[in-house]
C-alpha cells in the first residue's frame, strides 16, 4: 500500500470530468452537481454528488458512472457515492446556464443564430407509417453522431414513446423539462404526462400552447436536428409549428395509392400559405419485395413522385422524392417493441432505405433563411 500513489483532488476531478448527466449529457463537473469528492490516506475516495431532484429516475447510472470513473483513477482503493439534491437557487442557477445565461423561456430553434435543423414530418392522412419514418430517420441521424431529438407534435395519435422505446419519465427541473433519452435521441410527448390510455382531449390554443412549451420549457440542448411528428392533415398543430418555428422544413410522407397521394398534396402545399419549405416526399408502404425477388405493389405505384412533382409545380421550387421505403413486418415490429428497423435489422431493405434518407437529411446545408449574416453597414 505505502508505494501506492496516493490520488490527488485533481485527478479526481479530472475523472468526474468525464460523467456525463444523463440526461443533460453534460459533464456533471459543469453543471455543480459535485459538491465535494473526499479521499483517505489509503485511497478511499467519497464522492458527493447532488441530483437535480430528489425523483431523478436515473440515479442509477449515474451513480454507476461515477463510481466507474473514480475507480479508474490511480491509487483508488474503493469509492463510495453520496446522492445529496441541489438546493432552490443552484437549480435556478443551472437552468440559467443551461439556457445561455438567460432566466426567461424562449425557443432556441426559432432564434435567428439557431443551427439547428428542424424537419416537420406531415402527412395528409393516417396510417401511412408517418410516425414509423420519424422514428427511424431519428435513429439513423443518431447513428451518425449527430444530436437528434424528436417532438412528438401528433398529441391525439402519439406514438413516439414506444417506438422509441422510451423507459423512463421526463424529469422536471422547476419548470425546465429534461426529456428521456433513447436510442442517443432525446424525446418528449404529451404520452409522458397522460396516464393510461387516457385520451387528450383539446382545442386549438391548448394545442399551441402545449407546443410552445414543449419548444420552449423542454431542455434540448444544442441538436444537430430537430424531428417533429406532426399529426395528419393541415390543422392547428401545422399553423402553430408555422407560427413557432417558421424556419422549419416540411417533409411530406405518403404511400403509392393515388387517394393517399391526393391528400398528402395538401399537406405539403400549405407551405405556400406559412413560406415554409418542402424538403421532399417520402414513399412508404411503397412494395412487398416476395421470396423470388419480385415486387408486389399492393398500393399500387406513383404516388409518392405524382406528390413530388405536383408540390414542385405548386410551389416553384424543386420538391424531390428522397425514397421508397418497402414493406417489411420488421419495421411493424421494430415499432411495436422500441427497437427501430435502422438498429435492430439494418441490412433489411426498409432500414437500407430509411438510411440513404437520413443521410441525405444529414449531409444537406442549413439554409440562411432568418439567420443573422454576421455583417453591417461601414460609415463612409
Amino acid at each position: 500500500m505505502s508505494g501506492m500513489p496516493h490520488p490527488t483532488r485533481e485527478s479526481l476531478l479530472a475523472a468526474l470530468a468525464t460523467v456525463n448527466d444523463p440526461e443533460i449529457r453534460k459533464p456533471i463537473t459543469e453543471l455543480g452537481m459535485v459538491e465535494d469528492v473526499l479521499t483517505t490516506e489509503d485511497g478511499q475516495v467519497l464522492a458527493k454528488i447532488l441530483l437535480t431532484v430528489a425523483s431523478c429516475p436515473l440515479k442509477e447510472p449515474l451513480t454507476k458512472d461515477v463510481t466507474s470513473a473514480l475507480s479508474r483513477v490511480d491509487g483508488v482503493t474503493g469509492v463510495r457515492v453520496e446522492l445529496g439534491v441541489m438546493t432552490d437557487e443552484q437549480r435556478a442557477a443551472l437552468k440559467t446556464q443551461l439556457r445561455g445565461g438567460v432566466a426567461e423561456r424562449e425557443i432556441p430553434f426559432a432564434k435567428p443564430g439557431s443551427l439547428t435543423r428542424v424537419y416537420a414530418i406531415a402527412s395528409g392522412k393516417g396510417g401511412v407509417g408517418k410516425s414509423s419514418v420519424t422514428a427511424n430517420l431519428a435513429a439513423a441521424l443518431a447513428v451518425q453522431g449527430l444530436r437528434v431529438g424528436v417532438l412528438d407534435a401528433d398529441v391525439y395519435g402519439f406514438s413516439m414513446p414506444r417506438m422509441l422505446g422510451v423507459t423512463t419519465p421526463p424529469t422536471q427541473v422547476d419548470d425546465m423539462i429534461l426529456p428521456p433519452v433513447a436510442h442517443d435521441v432525446k424525446v418528449i410527448s404529451i404520452g409522458m404526462f397522460v396516464p393510461g390510455k387516457q385520451p387528450v382531449v383539446w382545442r386549438g390554443p391548448m394545442l399551441h400552447r402545449a407546443m410552445q412549451q414543449f419548444l420552449s420549457d423542454v431542455f434540448w440542448g444544442d441538436l444537430d436536428v430537430l424531428l417533429l411528428d406532426l399529426p395528419p392533415g393541415t390543422g392547428d398543430m401545422a399553423l402553430s409549428l408555422a407560427q413557432l418555428l417558421p424556419t422549419a422544413e416540411i417533409l411530406v410522407v405518403t404511400t403509392p395509392q393515388a387517394a393517399a397521394a391526393e391528400v398528402a398534396e395538401r399537406a405539403g402545399a400549405i407551405a405556400v400559405q406559412t413560406r415554409q419549405r418542402v424538403v421532399g416526399v417520402v414513399e412508404n408502404m411503397s412494395w412487398l419485395e416476395l421470396p423470388d425477388g419480385t415486387r408486389q405493389e399492393i398500393f399500387g405505384s406513383g404516388g409518392g413522385q405524382a406528390v413530388a412533382d405536383s408540390l414542385t409545380q405548386t410551389i416553384g421550387a424543386s420538391v424531390p422524392l428522397l425514397g421508397q421505403i418497402p414493406l417489411d413486418t420488421r419495421l411493424r415490429e421494430g415499432g411495436d417493441s422500441g427497437a427501430p428497423v435502422v438498429l435492430s435489422a439494418p441490412t433489411s431493405p426498409a432500414a437500407v432505405a430509411l438510411r440513404a434518407v437520413a443521410n441525405g437529411l444529414a449531409t444537406r446545408a442549413r439554409g440562411l433563411s432568418g439567420r443573422s449574416l454576421g455583417i453591417s453597414p461601414s460609415g463612409r
